[in-house]
C-alpha cells in the first residue's frame, strides 16, 4: 500500500478526497493532509510519503512552489496536480518540473481512479524491476551499511532519494528493505539520528535551543520541538533541565 499526501487549502475538498474516495482499491492509503505547500514540505520532512496530490492555487506556497522546492531538494516523489479549467495551461507548464499528471476540478471518480491506477502501476514497475533479482544477504547488509552511514554523515539533509541513488536502488524498494531489516522506516531512522545528535548538542550549554534546531536540520524551531518531544517524551528545554540537575551545570537562554 503506497502512502499519499493530499494538499489543498479548501478543507471540504481535502476532507472529501481523504474520506470518500476508496484509495485502498487502487493501492493507496492517505498518510495525511496539508493546507498549503509550506505545511506539505514540513509534513514530508517528518513522514515517509510515496505520492503527493496537490492543488495548484494555494496561499503561502502554491503547488508550483511545492513541486519546485521538492525538486530543488533532490526529491523525485511523484506529484499529481489538481487544477481548475482556468489553470489548465498553467498545469501543463508545470510538467517541466516533473509533475506526474493532473486532475481537473471538479474532480470525477473515474478520472481519479484512472490517474492513480497509472501512478500505482508506475510505482509497481519500479518495485518489480528491483525485486526481479533477489539480493544475497551479504549484499543487503552492505547496502544497509552504506545507507546508515549516509544518514549518519548527512542527517541534516538526508533523503530516501539520495540514499537510493547512492546504492543504485529504486527508492520505494529501498524503503521496504530498510524497514524489513532495521525495524524502522527510513524517515524514523533519520529522526533517531537527528534526535541523538540534538541530545549531544544540548549538553553544550553554550548553545541555544534554536541553534541546536538549525544544526540538526530544522529551520523551524517548533517542528524541532515537536519531533524532539515525540522522540524523547519531553521538550528540548525540559531535557536540558534534566541534564542541568544531573550535572549541576547552568545555561543561559
Amino acid at each position: 500500500m503506497y502512502r499519499l499526501l493530499i494538499v489543498d487549502d479548501e478543507r471540504a475538498i481535502c476532507n472529501g478526497l481523504r474520506s470518500y474516495f476508496p484509495w485502498e482499491q487502487v493501492g493507496f492509503e492517505v498518510a495525511g493532509t496539508a493546507e498549503n505547500g509550506k505545511k506539505a514540505l514540513a509534513f514530508l520532512e517528518e513522514n515517509q510519503v510515496d505520492v503527493v496530490l496537490s492543488d495548484i492555487s494555494m496561499p503561502v506556497l502554491d503547488g508550483i512552489g511545492l513541486v519546485k522546492s521538492l525538486r530543488e531538494q533532490g526529491s523525485q516523489i511523484p506529484v499529481v496536480f489538481l487544477s481548475a479549467y482556468r489553470e489548465f495551461d498553467y498545469a501543463r507548464q508545470a510538467m517541466r518540473y516533473g509533475v506526474t499528471d493532473y486532475i481537473l476540478k471538479p474532480t470525477k471518480y473515474d478520472e481519479i481512479r484512472a490517474v492513480f491506477t497509472r501512478v500505482r502501476e508506475s510505482l509497481d514497475g519500479g518495485r518489480s524491476g528491483e525485486e526481479g533479482t533477489e539480493e544475497k544477504e551479504d549484499e543487503i547488509v552492505t547496502i544497509l551499511s552504506c545507507v546508515t552511514k549516509y544518514i549518519e554523515e548527512h542527517y541534516v539533509d538526508a533523503s530516501l532519494e539520495g540514499a537510493a541513488e547512492l546504492v543504485n536502488m529504486n527508492p520505494q524498494y529501498l524503503s521496504r528493505v530498510f524497514k524489513k531489516k532495521s525495524g524502522m522506516n527510513f524517515s524514523e531512522y533519520v529522526m533517531k539520528v537527528k534526535m541523538e545528535e540534538a541530545q549531544r548538542l544540548l549538553k553544550d550549554f553554550r548553545l541555544r535551543v534554536t541553534e541546536v534546531s538549525e544544526m540538526v536540520g530544522y529551520s523551524n524551531a517548533k517542528n524541532f520541538a515537536r519531533a524532539f518531544h515525540l522522540f524523547c517524551g519531553m521538550s528540548p528545554r525540559e531535557w536540558r533541565d534534566s541534564m542541568t540537575e544531573e550535572t549541576g551545570q547552568g545555561y543561559e537562554e
